[in-house]
């Protein structure tokens, strides 16, 4: 697979506060990866690097084959990005705006490459040509979010940036949401990064997750893989004859095959709970913020040998 961000010993430095102290990372095309991390972490401060909007202190960063601190106007033309939130004029609607935004990225068209999106087929891939002549102050949450995305991929990215993209959404726009995105990295060939504090939309959303504590990437694999991995084995509970049993095992399958060959019928109420993402990010920023950065980052490395 073609690398599309490419990030070696990244620092970043306020006055005398060290946010960033060597952070490397990879993201693959059509990959959707996500960068997790606590607040202060220095998520954003990363995601600005590679937009090309903050200027870093040190490191090799290379997005699309470009250093965003010195990229051109077309490679600004190959990335899409959605704020956490933006300001603009009340009066406008969402064909309006869409159409002038998509004017900007006539000139970077190419035959095998057209931009920007037909505005018809925007508005309908986002779930908004019912809604295209409305006023932007008279669309929901939901709604408004999904024409932020329509703004940020307007002009067929081949890398958009997501910054909290379901802040403050209800379940049902959450969703819609994530089949948007799945469909955009499906049908686009879109290759995705996002931050999110929403552990379960990491899970549903993220080919791959990145945790960024102490100013480094201390774990990078896929959801399960980390849960996996970092948060143990797995927990198996069943009962016989009305007594609760709970047994914990690296291997659930064969565990409940064995269990089930020797008590049969017998066997009542079986659950098994597997370790989560959020028990795999707790477990590593916990240790982060006790002190414990080294004998973290060493329990990673020796059970993803």
């Amino acid at each position: 697979m073609e690398v599309a961000i490419e990030v070696r010993d990244l620092r970043m430095r306020y006055g005398d506060n060290d946010v960033l102290t060597g952070v490397d990372f990879d993201v693959h095309t059509d990959e959707v990866v996500c960068l997790l991390g606590p607040n202060g972490a220095g998520k954003t401060t990363t995601i600005e690097i590679l937009e090309g909007f903050r200027i870093r202190s040190g490191g090799q960063v290379s997005v699309l084959g470009q250093d965003p601190a010195h990229a051109d106007e077309d490679w600004r033309a190959h990335t899409g990005v959605v704020l956490q939130s933006w300001r603009d004029h009340p009066r406008w609607t969402p064909r309006r705006l869409l159409t002038l935004l998509g004017d900007y990225f006539e000139p970077y068209s190419t035959p095998g490459h057209p931009r920007p999106w037909d505005v018809e087929d925007l508005l309908e891939t986002v779930g908004l040509t019912e809604l295209a002549d409305r006023k932007l102050t008279a669309l929901s949450g939901g709604q408004r979010r999904r024409l932020d995305v329509a703004i940020g991929i307007v002009g067929r990215p081949e890398l958009l940036f997501l910054d909290e993209p379901t802040a403050g959404f209800d379940p049902q726009a959450r969703r819609e949401f994530h089949r948007l995105v799945h469909r955009l990295v499906s049908l686009e060939h879109t290759t995705v990064l996002l931050t999110t504090h929403d552990l379960d939309e990491a899970e549903k959303l993220a080919d791959r997750v990145l945790i960024l504590a102490g100013g480094r990437i201390v774990a990078d694999d896929t959801p399960d893989g980390l849960a996996q991995r970092v948060a143990g084995a797995a927990e198996v509970r069943w009962s016989i004859d009305g007594e609760r049993f709970v047994h914990q095992t690296d291997n659930p399958t064969g565990f409940v095959r064995d269990l089930f060959a020797q008590g049969g019928d017998e066997v009542n109420d079986l659950d098994i709970r597997r370790a989560s993402l959020e028990d795999a990010y707790l477990s590593l920023v916990q240790q982060h913020e006790a002190g414990h950065a080294e004998a973290a980052a060493r329990s990673f490395r020796e059970v993803t040998r």
